[in-house]
């Protein structure tokens, strides 16, 4: 299981909403300028927030500040990454390729390479969209540091 700490920033009667990439820790990280999620906060201006189930437990427990520790499972992470890379490059492939034997034009090659890229794009979309209850794809509450604040 991988394991990710974050900051609580509101509590529901049935779960949490959690950021997971302080901006303090942001700041001093050496590799600040080549992380991907450091650039995607700073072009979005906005952080990423998950929603994690109190599975039962009392949300009175939590106060907002907490630090707390999620996990998700490997193979989550490692299959899902798969889908959200690879499905769109092998649609765009299969596109490219098939125009290329059919039509044999370069303009029509580039645009089947292009609507199978956004098909492929559009289906792991769709995919996630589908999935997005999923208790299996869900983060989980693994512990709680009692007393922490940011």
């Amino acid at each position: 299981m991988l394991t990710e700490t974050g900051q609580v920033v509101a509590i529901e009667p049935e779960g949490l909403w959690v950021e997971t990439i302080q901006r303090s820790t942001c700041g001093s990280c050496q590799v600040r300028n080549g992380c991907g999620q450091h650039l995607l906060s700073q072009l979005t201006g906005r952080n990423s927030y998950l929603w994690v189930s109190l599975q039962g437990r009392n949300p009175d427990r939590y106060r907002v500040g907490d630090t707390i520790t999620l996990g998700v499972p490997e193979e989550v992470v490692a299959l899902g990454s798969l889908l959200v890379y690879l499905v769109p490059l092998v649609t765009l492939l299969i596109g490219t390729t098939l125009a290329h034997y059919w039509w044999q034009r370069e303009p029509l090659t580039i645009l089947a390479g292009l609507a199978g890229l956004l098909a492929g794009g559009a289906w792991v979309r769709w995919r996630a969209h589908q999935t997005r209850h999923d208790a299996r794809l869900q983060p989980v509450l693994i512990d709680s540091i009692p007393g922490s604040r940011a």
